[in-house]
């Protein structure tokens, strides 16, 4: 009897820890994050509308990039849309701005959040600007550099999080008319690992664990009954009193 119990409880004592391996190294992988960096140049083109609000002193950018070699993860293409308010002016020939998505940061109450997407496939990032730039009419460039943070995405990057930090270079055009230039972007990002569904080894346990426990039930039942009936043979032939 001893035997028989140690013959079956050891494969239903392996198969537990097995399942209770399987369950710990999900549990670890959750907790982990899939780590995206890498950079790519984009040829731009940047139109900024000098009559959004004049009074404020508040302008609308619109800036488009395509890659000049296929990007990672094909992130071909971006659009990027921003608030602009011009600083201060110091020196006639350049002027400063400073760029954001969110039209509160400059007291404007009634415009949309603005954002940036990055695309060229099943994958897209999601984000918004924070940024400064200079036009120089003497010069005729526009420079500048910045940060979007992300908040999200599809593909690979669904329920992204992280930024893209940029340097650009346009050579200014006449008014109406886009300037074209050069963004260096570089991207860091993180997205959640997904839980590894239940696999067929993990099922295949799950059969073994309980296929062991009820062959073990019916190997005690049949021992019970073998030692009822001895009992009984014994009293019958009176070797038990």
């Amino acid at each position: 009897m001893l035997s028989l119990n140690i013959t079956w409880t050891i494969p239903l004592i392996l198969s537990t820890l097995s399942f209770g391996l399987n369950i710990k190294t999900v549990s670890a992988q959750s907790t982990d994050n899939n780590i995206y960096t890498f950079s790519s140049d984009y040829n731009t083109s940047v139109v900024i509308d000098p009559n959004f609000r004049p009074d404020l002193g508040i302008v609308r950018a619109t800036i488009t990039g395509e890659s000049v070699e296929p990007a990672p993860y094909g992130l071909n293409s971006f659009t990027s849309n921003t608030y602009g308010k011009l600083e201060p002016i110091v020196n006639p020939s350049i002027n400063k701005y400073t760029f954001n998505s969110d039209p509160i940061v400059f007291g404007l109450k009634d415009e949309p959040i603005l954002f940036d997407r990055y695309y060229g496939g099943a994958n897209e990032l999601f984000g918004r600007a924070s940024d400064t730039a200079e036009i120089n009419f003497a010069g005729q460039t526009i420079k500048g550099g910045g940060t979007i943070t992300i908040f999200g995405g599809t593909g690979l990057f669904k329920n992204a999080t992280g930024a893209i930090s940029f340097i650009e270079e346009d050579k200014l055009s006449p008014p109406g008319t886009p300037s074209k230039g050069l963004a260096k972007l570089t991207f860091s990002l993180q997205t959640a690992q997904q839980v590894p569904e239940p696999t067929y080894t993990t099922a295949l346990i799950g059969i073994g664990v309980t296929g062991a426990g009820l062959r073990l039930k019916q190997q005690r039942r049949k021992a019970s009954l073998k030692e009822q009936n001895l009992d009984r043979i014994g009293k019958e032939n009176g070797l038990y009193i």
